[in-house]
Order: structure tokens, then sequence, then C-alpha cells
């Protein structure tokens, strides 16, 4: 890559004790350089600090010191454009939002390198593309899961991406989810109150309140803590529920963190397991005889977990208008909760 630019600025007052958190916070923000981006250059040498070029992340720094750092011109990026039709929800010079489909993948992967979101963007943005990373891509600011149907907004400049990162950093993005799970959320119920990191709020809305991480043997799954992994924080109220008693509720679901799996664990962990969910529902199976069996049946043949990203609402990196989106059910979602509903 060919050195584009250089950015120059000097470590503020009181300085955090490590060099890439001293940058992180006095880095210029028309800079739009993120802390990821920050620590590959570190790693390549980009950084120089007092003249010296420094690559170790918890190098000490010193208030005044002159920070200068070689940034170089974004790359094409090697993730072949792919004529995939897209559902467009709103699109503007700044950013796309997109109702992805169940069943894609949304950044190649090595399993997965091609029919995804990326790649369908790649041809429908053409040149209009973010540089953020140091290679010209579609903003990827956050994901939701290949089987996980619904509302996701892409950068397409950078000055987007930083910013829309920023929001999802700081929990300001508005995200419900819509979820078909096994059992109903009660706070009568002893069962769940005596689960660790449960607790239910006024309306009956259950709070999940853990840390998560990478699970210690199986790296597809996340794992439920209370020391390490990374903060993590649910909330759910039933919509509707089903069976008499009832043994199904379609639950709202609000994020105020982002962790991968963060509702399938959660709800997993709450002993409400996603209808669907290969990973975290096990088994699971409806009591004999809770529902009539065309519903039964229905129920245990639906092929993905049954979670829909249904309201997305942040701010324009832009303009600073507040902007919310609604995505009605998808088709398998909507003729599941009709048999369901029609069978009981």
């Amino acid at each position: 890559m060919s050195l584009h630019r250089t950015i120059t600025f000097l470590i503020g007052d009181s300085p955090p004790s490590r060099l890439d958190k001293a940058l992180a916070r006095d880095v210029p923000e028309a800079a739009n350089l993120s802390r990821t981006r920050l620590g590959r250059l570190l790693e390549r040498g980009a950084v120089r600090v007092a003249g010296q070029v420094v690559r170790d992340p918890r190098a000490r720094v010193s208030e005044g010191q002159v920070v200068e750092i070689g940034v170089e011109e974004a790359e094409e990026s090697h993730i072949l454009p792919e004529a995939i039709a897209l559902e467009v929800v709103h699109e503007d010079e700044d950013l796309i939002v997109i109702n992805k489909p169940a069943g894609m993948v949304v950044h190649p992967a090595p399993g997965s390198p091609s029919g995804t979101l990326v790649n369908a963007l790649m041809a429908h943005c053409g040149k209009n593309l973010s540089g953020v990373g140091g290679v010209k891509r579609p903003g990827i600011v956050h994901r939701i899961d290949k089987e996980t149907s619904g509302l996701l907004v892409v950068a397409k400049s950078d000055v987007a991406h930083h910013s829309l990162a920023r929001q999802f950093e700081k929990h300001t993005v508005e995200r419900y989810y819509k979820a078909l799970v096994y059992g109903v959320p009660d706070a009568n119920d002893p069962r769940l109150r005596g689960i660790r990191g449960a607790s239910f709020e006024p309306g009956n809305i259950l709070k999940m309140t853990t840390q998560l991480a990478r699970h210690k043997t199986d790296r597809q799954r996340q794992a439920v803590l209370f020391n390490g992994g990374r903060h993590a924080v649910t909330r759910a109220r039933t919509v509707e529920s089903f069976g008499a008693p009832a043994v199904l509720a379609l639950m709202e679901c609000w994020l105020e963190t982002g962790r991968t799996h963060q509702i399938r664990v959660h709800m997993a962990h709450a002993g409400h397991a996603l209808v669907g969910d290969p990973t975290y529902g096990g088994r699971r199976k409806l009591p004999k005889a809770a529902l009539p069996e065309i519903a039964a049946v229905a129920v245990s043949r639906f092929p993905r977990q049954a979670l829909h990203a249904a309201v997305l609402g942040f701010e324009h990196p832009v303009s600073g208008q507040l902007m919310r989106f609604e995505a009605p059910l998808p088709q398998d979602m909507e003729d599941l909760l009709e048999a369901v509903r029609l069978a009981v």
C-alpha cells in the first residue's frame, strides 16, 4: 500500500498508562481511526512517538509528546462482488439498511467464502465503500447470525463507519428482536428466580445479566460466565403465549449490549431456549399433548432458530437525524405462528 496521509497530534493531559489507550483517546476524531485500526498500525510500525517508532501497545507515554501516524491508502478488497438480490430498507450516501434473510452469512469466512451479504454489497455499492481497516469494503459494524433474519445497518463511508461503531460501543443503538421460545418466563416462577443472572423488572420484564465468552471446548458456542468474559444484558417480555397450560411464548427481546449469540445464550440459560436453535436448544421438545399434533409438528420441524431482528434505531452519522426501521416477521416465522395459533 502507498502512504496516503500523516496524522500528527499531541498526547493530552493525564494520559492513560498504555499507548494504545492514549492513541484511542487522543487521536483526532476527524482521522476516523478505530481502535482496531490503530492496533494494526502499531503492529506495522506506522506510529511514531517523539520521533521514534513504537510497536508495543503497552508502552508508556507522556503528556505533550508528539505522535505521528502514517495511514496507508485503502487497498482493494479480495472479496468478489456477487449479484445477489438484497431487500434494501433505506439507503443514502453514507449507509444502507438491509433486511437480511435467514440463511445468509454476513461476512465471508472459511466455511462461507461466497454468497454472503458482503459479496452482495460489493456489487450493490460499487465504489462507494468504506476504507476502514485499510481495505475497501462495506463497513460491517454489527452482525446477526446466519440463520437469524432481520435488520442490519452497513456503513458506506469511513465517517459513517466510525460514528455507527461508537454508537454500538456506547449501547445507544435501539435493537429489538422477536423470538419464539419454549415455556413462558414469569416473575412468579420460583425456578426462574433461582437462576443466577436472572431478575425481573416491572411489567414482567425478564432481565438477564451475565458475562459471556467463547466456550472452552466448543468454539462455535458462547458460554455464560460470572467472572471474566464480556458484560452482557438482555431484556425480554412476553408478547403472546400458546397452549393450555402455555408451553410456548412469542417474546420481544432487546439488547443493552450486543454480544455473539447473546439472546440465544441468555434465553437458554433462563430455561427458555429458542425454538429451532440447534446450538443452544438441545433436544428440547414440547410435552406430549401440550399442543395439537399439527402445531407440535410445525414446531419440531422449524429449521432454524426462531429469531428475527425486527427494530433498528440509531442516529444518522452525518445529519444527526434519529432513524428507526421496522421489519415484519419473515414468512417462515409467520407460518409457524399461524400453525400454533390455529391449533390452540
